[in-house]
């Protein structure tokens, strides 16, 4: 099984969906440690990115990825802009010319997409960032691929590491972004970067995994 461009086109799409439905909650979470608009910021950032949805269908995957990169960039403020649009942008370039992923080509695009925006945001494990969330999952997949198990497995475990990763950056004290500024007061809350890290890589599970496939 495969990761066809359709199935990545429903998987921006169902992002959107549920940064839209998370947007209040994203914003509480980051209310108590940040500028309180990460919320806001992505959902408007994702509702940028379907506004175009219509110039996705005869696209390469990596064209996609591009699109929606340039697109965050331009519209999500804060730190969410650049960090997103890297993140977009590092996986387009790996991907470019692609109509199908294999689950290989999957991990080599979420690795340069990690790479990208610890480099960007020059954030490390355990510095309460989005980086908590996508780091395990990148490890999740590399020892899926390893195993060689099924697209649908590893996506799970994907998910699953980076909801792990996303609670477990509760009891951390902030050393990067606005949140660095509260010092000990920025433990006990919820990383909102590593929140909505953790729902796109969930959406991911029900969109480019069979399990949630329309028939064909």
């Amino acid at each position: 099984m495969t990761i066809k461009q359709e199935d990545v086109v429903r998987w921006i799409k169902a992002s959107a969906d549920v940064l839209h439905e998370n947007r209040d909650y994203l914003t509480k979470l980051d209310a108590a440690i940040g500028d309180a608009d990460h919320g806001a910021n992505m959902d408007r950032g994702f509702r940028a990115v379907i506004s175009k949805a219509d110039e996705f269908a005869d696209k390469d995957i990596g064209t996609i990825f591009k699109t929606v990169g340039m697109t965050l960039l331009s519209t999500v403020g804060g730190a969410g802009g650049p960090l997103y649009g890297t993140f977009f942008l590092q996986m387009g370039m790996k991907t470019a010319g692609k109509m199908e992923l294999s689950l290989e080509d999957w991990t080599t695009a979420l690795e340069a997409a990690v790479n990208g925006v610890v480099m960007r945001g020059k954030a490390e494990l355990g510095d309460k960032t989005m980086v908590d969330a996508l780091t395990p999952a990148l490890n999740a997949l590399r020892k899926a691929v390893e195993e060689n198990r099924s697209i649908d497995e590893a996506l799970q475990a994907a998910a699953q590491a980076a909801k792990e990763g996303m609670e477990a950056t509760t009891p951390l004290v902030a050393r990067k972004g606005r949140a660095s500024y509260l010092g000990p007061r920025s433990a006990g809350h919820q990383d909102p970067g590593a929140t909505s890290s953790y729902l796109l890589l969930q959406a991911a599970t029900h969109t480019l995994g069979s399990n949630d496939r329309p028939s064909q």
